[in-house]
This record gives structure tokens, sequence and C-alpha cells, in this order.
């Protein structure tokens, strides 16, 4: 089943700001610091604050100007309240405002939801967390899978 140009996928809502938990190795390097094992974690409000809503990582983050980050390596993921994966998102690089909650590029991506029986591929995508709404822009190639038998009653 192939989905039409600018195809959206509701991602999930914003409720609490990113908390930068990640970045194992900080580095200086021609002046600039990047961070190797980049993660940056959302959680839920009260009363589940204890529970991850949404983990953005990456192999590498390299900072730019004006508060944005390339990111080597995306990964998305979201979760539901009790821990369920409901999303995964891959990426080979994007581009991340950490100062207004988006991300985006103009290279592939690769999206499934938690059992793996929903499958979107595309090329360019624009992730705006505070609309809770991922865009995927061109070339989407959608995979529904049963995970039920259709069976005809005799």
């Amino acid at each position: 089943m192939k989905a039409g140009l600018n195809s959206a996928v509701p991602v999930l809502s914003v409720l609490t700001a990113l908390v930068f938990c990640g970045g194992r190795a900080w580095t200086q390097q021609n002046g600039l610091s990047h961070a190797s094992d980049f993660t940056s974690v959302e959680y839920f409000a009260a009363p589940n604050q204890q529970r991850m809503k949404s983990r953005l990582s990456g192999a590498e983050a390299q900072p730019q100007a004006g508060g944005l980050l390339v990111i080597k390596k995306l990964k998305l993921e979201t979760f539901d309240a009790d821990g369920k994966p409901e999303m995964i998102v891959n990426a080979p690089e994007c581009v991340y405002d950490s100062l207004k909650g988006v991300a985006n590029s103009a290279g592939p991506l690769k999206l499934q939801n938690g059992s793996g029986s929903f499958r979107v591929d595309g090329e360019g995508f624009l992730w705006r967390q505070n609309d809770s709404l991922l865009t995927i822009s061109n070339r989407v190639h959608t995979v529904v899978e049963s995970t039920t038998e259709n069976k005809v009653a005799p």
C-alpha cells in the first residue's frame, strides 16, 4: 500500500520540555563541541513523570549555530503511559532545532509501530514536537501486515 506525498503520522503531544540526558563523550574539536551517544528524553506529566514518553538518540550530535544539532544515526522512539513502544523512527541524519523542538531531513526515513506490523519508508521528513506531528514528504511507501487471520464463518 502506498501513501501519497505529504503523508502525516501523529507522533505524540508534548507536555513537558526535553531534558538532555546523554552525550557520553563531549569533546572539543576545531572549536566545535560534539557528543557521541547523544540522547534526549521526554517524560510524561505527573503522575507519570517517571515514565519515558519519547527518546531521541543518535550516534553523534554536532552543535550548530542557533541551537541546531546535526544528529547522525537518528532514532526516535515514542512510548505509551505503560512503557510499551508506540513508534520507532530511524534516519541516517537529521537537523534538530532544540529551541523549537523540530527535527528535519531531506534524506531517507524508516518508521514502524511498536509491534512492527506497520512500516513506512520515505524521503524527507519534518517532526514537529509541539504539534505532535511527523510529516513524511516524498516517496512514501507504507506496509500494513495483518496480525490476525481473516476467517470466514461456515
